[in-house]
């Protein structure tokens, strides 16, 4: 079946990171700008996960915003809501202190371009676990905008995370795709590659490699972004 959509993760992979500095990056700048507001660090920064963990288990009933904030009102109750703005100032105008503990590789915005030209269409399928805005931020900082991808993926428009293969068929499902005609490409062995299991075509970029199960990486293609490019060339080749 021919190739119509590449599917890319962001962090780690459109993106360089080391992912443990970014979270301790992240999260200890949101807990400090939260402070002034009366919020013990720590304990904010237990009500995040839980609300991070309350969306990797979503069962598609509903948005991933909803089951954050709902975890977040547990603990703060109104609160929570009330400072709003404060939280999204700090996506405004703090968020991109993270920047400085990322990578950059020019090579990924080439890439994606190259991509986009040959008619193909392109994805950003990041989990989403994040708002929009430290999506968009995010991809701004690896050399990207919003317009560079056909759907970006947020913890508004999201009812499912990786790596739960909702999360894969409900893009699909958006786009009118069949995974047959699509690839994913991601550094996670487990969030990334399992789209396969759906009938995805996969590549490895393991320069960030995440790999928690300590999977047999050797059955994924895989290599830096210039052998990605080669591999899609041919995957087109075999089609026409």
């Amino acid at each position: 079946m021919a190739l119509k959509a590449v599917f890319f993760d962001l962090d780690g992979t459109l993106l360089p990171m080391d992912q443990n500095l970014f979270i301790k990056s992240y999260l200890g700048n949101f807990a400090q700008k939260l402070v002034p507001h009366g919020y013990e660090p720590k304990q904010f920064v237990r009500a995040v996960w839980m609300g991070v963990a309350a969306m990797v288990q979503n069962d598609g009933k509903r948005y991933n915003e909803t089951l954050f904030w709902e975890q977040l009102e547990k603990v703060y109750g109104q609160k929570a809501f009330d400072d709003i703005p404060v939280m999204d100032d700090f996506y405004q105008n703090d968020f991109d202190k993270s920047k400085q503990v990322c990578g950059f590789n020019p090579n990924a915005k080439l890439v994606v371009d190259e991509i986009k030209n040959m008619g193909l269409k392109v994805v950003l399928a990041t989990n989403p676990i994040f708002p929009a805005v430290a999506t968009q931020k995010r991809m701004s900082w690896a050399g990207f905008s919003s317009d560079d991808f056909e759907l970006y993926t947020t913890y508004e428009n999201s009812r499912f995370c990786k790596p739960n293969l909702e999360y894969y068929k409900d893009i699909l499902a958006q786009l009118d795709l069949k995974a047959e005609e699509c690839l994913m490409v991601g550094n996670d062995v487990t969030e990334d590659m399992v789209a396969q299991k759906l009938g995805f075509k996969v590549f490895l970029l393991p320069a960030c490699i995440i790999n928690m199960e300590n999977k047999d990486i050797s059955c994924y293609p895989q290599g830096d972004f210039n052998d990605l490019l080669e591999y899609i060339k041919q995957l087109v080749a075999q089609n026409n």
